[in-house]
């Protein structure tokens, strides 16, 4: 993936400027000492230790420093909220300050395992299915109480949960409008009565297959999940607006 790939290059490149710079101030910093030392007790240890501990030092601050700077990527949506949605909403709403302009928060990636109750490896295959689509490692999450009719016991494993934010959420919210909604089947847009009235936004998958990174012929089973998109728009037309000006596509 892009943020993974602008890490590994981060890491490469900070190792690469931390070892140069280090080398060229050890250097330095070992001559100064050395002569100065050598001077006051006419020995070259103590330069030579100083030396090496000014290098060590530089480049261990100097590739950190560079793998932060290119390790940090910015989602395409990201972007394009800032420089374009931000602006729009703020004209069309009338917004007194670009902080007042709803902003997705988080999204959850939900997905329920009720097979679990009979066999338990059934939690790690779906937990391996949210890990593919979110790209990152969801929790498993467990019965609250004991329900005598579906055979399940308190603390029970029965499904998985994800929570994405910052530059993932918008990597997600990417491949989730330009990938995934046009892989489902009859599809003709999201039904706009899923808000929850308060600005969020939830909807329900049957297949995972539809994401691309799930491999049909690798998978033991089709699972559905939910996605919840939390916002922070006031009314159920602001998030509306934010969604839309993201090429969310609405039904009608």
């Amino acid at each position: 993936m892009k943020q993974a790939g602008a890490k590994a290059d981060g890491k490469g490149t900070g190792k690469a400027s931390g070892e140069a710079s280090g080398k060229a101030a050890g250097k330095a910093a070992g001559k100064a000492a050395g002569k100065a030392a050598g001077e006051a007790s006419g020995g070259k240890a103590a330069g030579e230790a100083s030396g090496k501990a000014a290098g060590k030092a530089t480049a261990k601050a100097a590739g950190k420093g560079t793998q932060g700077a290119a390790g940090a990527t910015v989602a395409r949506l990201q972007t394009l909220y800032r420089e374009k949605v931000v602006p729009d909403l703020r004209q069309q709403f009338s917004y007194a300050t670009t902080m007042q302009v709803p902003r997705i928060v988080k999204i959850t990636l939900n997905m329920g395992v009720g097979e679990a109750v009979a066999d338990k490896k059934n939690i790690d295959a779906a937990v391996a299915d949210l890990t593919r689509i979110a790209g990152q490692k969801p929790v498993v999450t467990r019965a609250r109480k004991a329900i005598a009719n579906f055979k399940i016991r308190q603390g029970l494993p029965i499904g998985c949960m994800v929570t994405l934010r910052g530059s993932r959420m918008y990597e997600f919210l990417d491949r989730l409008i330009t990938i995934a909604f046009p892989r489902m089947r009859d599809f003709r847009g999201v039904s706009t009565r899923a808000f929850d009235g308060r600005g969020n936004y939830s909807i329900g998958f049957k297949e995972q297959i539809i994401f691309p990174e799930i491999e049909y012929d690798k998978i033991d089973k089709i699972r559905g999940l939910n996605v919840s998109i939390t916002t922070t728009a006031r009314s159920d037309d602001e998030a509306k607006a934010l969604l839309t000006a993201f090429r969310f596509p609405f039904r009608n």
